[in-house]
Parts: structure tokens; C-alpha cells; sequence
């Protein structure tokens, strides 16, 4: 794998403690994999240990749906770590619907938590240390889908239009503590996660909205493509950038 080195041929993220929710697999893998590479110490997590562990993270069990887990996963990190330097949110996910009306309250709240709440309680337990140390970055997964409203998805990417709001309203607040908060959207991307989903969508007559084309650029995306980006956001070669969301889909999502 190839080392990322700065300027100065040092590895990029030697001595920075991250943390990566989601990392045993898919896109928060390949991120995982970048940041060890490039020389963080990582922390990851998922709500089972059924995906592989990249070889030299350290990896907690831990539901971040929940409040208790996002308590007990902070505690983890501030005593393996003694805290974090860069946190990126990946988990996220849901199944579709036939349509709209057919998602069930629980799953409406479930998408809520998974997609947008875990960030917020993940946040509010370790950015004050990141504000005492004026140093730190912060990373949301969305999707480049949120534009569409597929009604079979309507409950993820509601969920992850108010993540997106909410990154830029919490990139606006800890600005002035040297804190940097943005959003990585990625398009149509080849993970376990996303092949078993479009599986299901298809189950369901391909539910208004779906869309079985490539994108622009002809293929669909790999997880190492959405950590380049994401590590390009959490470097310092993106020092002047806050509040921002990088769209990575191939073109699939043409915002004007």
C-alpha cells in the first residue's frame, strides 16, 4: 500500500488518534486502512465484529444508535487514546420501502439514529476536547442521493439532509476553536453494504427512483475512492476548509 507522505516526507497522520465508526468493512475500511498507512493511531468500531478488522486498528463493539453506546465507545477512545484528533463518521444505512408510506414509525426513528444522532451524541462527547486542544476535524459520511427523496428511501436520506445541515451549522460553531467539520457524499459505490441494499431495492419491482445506469464516468465507485476524498478532508492539505460537502459519485448526482 502506498504510504501518504506530506512535504516534508513524513507520514501524514503520524501522532493523530482517529477514530472511524463503521471501519470493518466497505468504504469505512478502506478509510481505516488509508489512516493507519498514513500513520494515525485508529480506533473502529461496528455493532458486531462480523467484518474484518484492518490489521493494526484497534476495534470496540458498540451499538452507536444508542446514547449508552455512543457513551461507551467516547470512554474507549479517551482511554486507548486519550482522545481523538480525527473523527469520521461512516456507519450509516437503511433498507428500502415499497414506498413512503410503507416505512414503519421504528424504522423512521432507527434511520434517525443510525444516520444522524449518532453523530450528534458521538460529537457532544468528544469535541470539547478537540475545543480545549484548538485542534481537530470532523468528518460525516452523507450521500449524493439526498437530492433525489426516493420514496423506497425516504427515511435515509431525510436522515442524512439533516446530518448535512447539521455539519455546517456545527462547522460555523467550532470554527473559532481550530475545529474543521465536513461532509463526504458519496455516490453508487461497489461495498457489501451497498450491493446487499440495491439487492433488496430490486426485490421490490425496482421502486420509483431507482436507477440502474452507470454513472458519467462509467463505473461504479470503489471504497478506496471515497478515502482518498475523505482523507484528503481530514489532512491538513484541506487546512482552509470548513462546512463543506464533497460529492464523490462518478457524476451520477449532477447538482447545479
Amino acid at each position: 500500500m502506498t504510504t501518504v507522505e506530506n512535504e516534508f516526507g513524513m507520514r501524514e497522520f503520524a501522532g493523530k488518534r482517529a477514530l472511524v465508526t463503521g471501519g470493518t468493512r466497505g468504504i469505512g475500511a478502506a478509510v481505516v486502512r488509508r489512516l493507519l498507512d498514513a500513520g494515525a493511531e485508529v480506533l473502529t468500531t461496528a455493532r458486531s465484529a462480523t467484518g474484518t478488522v484492518p490489521e493494526g486498528a484497534t476495534f470496540v463493539e458498540a451499538d452507536v444508535r444508542t446514547r449508552a453506546g455512543a457513551e461507551a465507545l467516547a470512554a474507549v477512545a479517551h482511554k486507548e487514546l486519550g482522545g481523538v484528533d480525527v473523527l469520521v463518521h461512516n456507519a450509516g444505512g437503511a433498507q428500502p420501502y415499497k414506498d413512503a408510506s410503507a416505512i414503519p414509525d421504528e424504522e423512521w426513528q432507527n434511520a434517525l439514529d443510525l444516520n444522524f444522532l449518532a453523530s450528534v451524541r458521538l460529537n457532544s462527547l468528544l469535541t470539547p476536547g478537540m475545543r480545549e486542544r484548538r485542534s481537530g476535524v470532523v468528518v460525516h459520511v452523507s450521500s449524493a442521493a439526498v437530492p433525489t427523496v426516493a420514496p423506497p428511501f425516504l427515511h435515509y436520506v431525510t436522515a442524512k439532509a439533516a446530518l448535512e445541515a447539521y455539519s455546517r451549522g456545527l462547522a460555523s460553531e467550532l470554527a473559532p476553536f481550530g475545529i474543521r467539520v465536513n461532509t463526504v457524499s458519496p455516490g453508487r459505490t461497489a461495498t457489501p453494504g451497498g450491493e446487499a441494499t440495491r439487492e433488496q431495492w430490486a426485490r421490490l419491482d425496482a421502486g420509483p427512483g431507482q436507477d440502474t445506469t452507470r454513472p458519467p464516468l462509467g463505473r461504479d465507485g470503489r471504497p478506496d475512492d471515497i478515502a482518498d476524498a475523505m482523507l484528503f478532508l481530514l489532512s491538513d492539505r484541506a487546512g482552509w476548509l470548513t462546512g463543506s460537502n464533497l460529492v464523490v459519485d462518478g457524476g451520477e448526482f449532477p447538482r447545479s
